[in-house]
């Protein structure tokens, strides 16, 4: 079975979650955003095996942490789509502009594709390209628990920016409606801040992509 666990981190309050494996004890910090320390001590407390990090998109919110704690843990940085390497490139220009304090550049040990998965032990992810919030963002869906991570596509009630440098309004209403919507209306979904909902609430109520819209 698949476990989780969210942690709020940095004060954009960015939804770190925590997933491990019940089975084997092997887990995988997804969007470690900053405050290192308060995850490692959570997966310490539960005492679990940190075996990779995952990324879903390249906003220093999201990402600011990950070099730091896959080098303390020496695991590799799994994530997002090589179209976000854009934005991982910038993390110095990022921090400057978003007031985090100074973070360096790096790259991921692995860029994923649509139709690409990824196992935590004995449970397998996932990945669903979604561009729009950025180009590279991705999505990870874990089938059989039905949850999704789905960082800064959709939120309870709203969707993500797309004024930022590489945004694409189109192309995220794309994502959210021939993508994300294609799942189980039962499928719950962690967002990249805030509060959880589900894919048939949003399609029922999001004012931006509920299905009333496009009908």
């Amino acid at each position: 079975m698949l476990k989780f666990e969210i942690i709020p981190v940095t004060h954009y309050r960015q939804n770190c979650s925590l997933l491990w494996c019940e089975e084997t004890r092997e887990a995988a910090v997804i969007d470690p955003g900053g405050d290192i320390q308060k995850i490692l001590a959570l997966i310490n407390r539960l005492q679990l095996v940190l075996v990779k990090v995952l990324l879903t998109h390249g906003h220093l919110d999201h990402v600011g942490g990950a070099y730091a704690i896959a080098n303390l843990a020496n695991v590799p940085i799994i994530g997002p789509h090589k179209d976000d390497i854009y934005w991982l490139s910038r993390i110095p220009q990022q921090a400057q502009m978003m007031g985090f304090s100074p973070h360096e550049a790096f790259e991921s040990t692995q860029y994923l594709q649509d139709g690409d998965t990824v196992n935590i032990g004995t449970e397998r992810l996932s990945v669903i390209h979604c561009p729009g919030h950025t180009p590279g963002h991705i999505v990870f869906y874990h089938q059989s628990s039905q949850m999704a991570w789905v960082g800064d596509v959709i939120f309870n009630g709203s969707i993500g920016r797309t004024d930022f440098p590489q945004g694409n309004y189109d192309d995220l209403i794309r994502s959210i409606r021939d993508k994300l919507f294609a799942l189980d209306d039962q499928v719950t979904f962690v967002p990249g801040h805030g509060p959880l909902s589900t894919i048939g609430e949003e399609r029922l109520h999001n004012p931006f992509v509920a299905d009333k819209r496009f009908g």
